[in-house]
């Protein structure tokens, strides 16, 4: 006997063809732009996304590559000061002080003539510290209208002098010129290395 009874015979009966729901070309359309518009949403939002990355990239690295330029730049600043502060010091201790000495009476002869113009006819007089008084007189041109006299006071120190040609005065003080010259020097080294140390 056979258990073919058992078992459901699927072979001659017709298979029942599945329902097919009438889809519309509008639907099918709509359907595929609406997969358009996602998909090109997500696309956008994607390069959206990918630019601000790379702007936030480039942000930083500028920010970086500032950072070490301003601290390239402070560091060499301050080896240049570190490297000029010798210069400036032998400059205002030996190299002005010599030069303003040798032009010293140079400069006054220059400083009474400039001061004489226009008062040629006025009494002209010189007055320096002790030792300077012969040098400056060996400087003085023979043509002042005028005679220049030249006298030497006690009071007085080196590098100082003291002109009048009538009510005019003048003073020449090359030690004052050279202590502000200094201490010129040293407020520009310390604000630079401040500004340098701080930003």
């Amino acid at each position: 006997m056979t258990i073919a009874h058992l078992l459901e015979d699927f072979g001659f009966e017709t298979p029942a063809e599945p329902a097919v729901a009438a889809v519309s070309e509008e639907v099918i359309e709509e359907q595929r732009l609406a997969s358009f518009e996602k998909g090109y949403s997500a696309g956008w939002d994607d390069a959206v996304t990918a630019k601000d990355q790379e702007t936030i990239r480039i942000s930083a690295e500028l920010a970086n590559s500032l950072e070490d330029l301003s601290f390239t730049y402070h560091e060499a600043q301050t080896q240049l000061l570190d490297s000029l502060d010798p210069m400036f010091k032998v400059l205002t201790s030996a190299i002005l002080p010599d030069a303003m000495a040798a032009s010293f009476g140079h400069h006054i002869v220059d400083q009474l003539a400039g001061m004489a113009k226009g008062q040629t006819d006025q009494p002209m007089q010189i007055v320096v510290s002790p030792g300077e008084g012969a040098p400056v007189r060996s400087l003085l041109p023979q043509n002042f209208s005028v005679p220049v006299t030249v006298r030497e006071d006690s009071t007085l120190s080196s590098g100082q002098a003291y002109l009048s040609v009538g009510s005019t005065e003048c003073e020449i003080n090359c030690n004052a010129l050279l202590e502000s010259i200094e201490d010129s020097i040293e407020a520009f080294t310390y604000h630079a290395k401040e500004d340098s140390q701080y930003g």
